[in-house]
């Protein structure tokens, strides 16, 4: 994969504040949060970063130009809501330029397919570990997976959905059932 300084910055900026988020949302700003953060760069940090690496390098690999862009509004909005609990987050995304429509349904499907995965992985280490980390790693690529296949723009739902419904179907099936397991 190929990176630009500004992407890996942009990258490690959204990775820091998806990481905040969901820290402050859990246990809220306090003392908590300086033991409750690695936890969640580990878990929630890793489910956003392998997504969007899904996306950028399925793209690459098809030949297209793909960078990640952070959204700084919806980065702050995001923090702001997690100081009452709530988590809303749309850090940012990976432009890519010169998809077909096919193509660009199989890149958006990459993503959340990377979250079930990640969400599985996790499972999988909590069966033989049974830490709370790992609880939370499920839970958190679980929901990451169902939320980004809502079938709107501009979420990849929406062009999974276009692509090829019997695949949206399906991953979102999986989603479905790891977020309620």
């Amino acid at each position: 994969m190929r990176f630009s300084k500004f992407e890996l910055r942009e990258i490690v900026k959204a990775w820091v504040v998806v990481s905040l988020v969901f820290g402050i949302a859990t246990v809220g700003l306090n003392s908590k949060l300086l033991s409750v953060f690695p936890f969640m760069f580990l878990t929630a940090g890793v489910g956003f970063l392998f997504h969007e690496l899904a996306h950028k390098f399925l793209a690459q690999r098809y030949g297209c130009w793909a960078e990640f862009r952070s959204n700084n509004g919806a980065l702050l909005i995001g923090l702001l809501l997690s100081f009452v609990g709530f988590i809303l987050l749309a850090p940012g995304g990976v432009f890519i330029h010169g998809a077909s429509r096919s193509q660009h349904g199989k890149i958006a499907f990459s993503g959340p397919l990377m979250n079930v995965l990640v969400a599985v992985l996790f499972l999988v280490l909590y069966l033989f570990f049974a830490s709370e980390v790992f609880v939370y790693g499920f839970r958190i690529n679980s929901l990451l997976a169902a939320f980004n296949l809502i079938p709107f723009p501009p979420f990849d739902g929406f062009s999974v959905w276009r692509w090829n419904k019997f695949a949206y179907g399906l991953i979102a099936l999986c989603a479905v059932v790891l977020f309620v397991f």
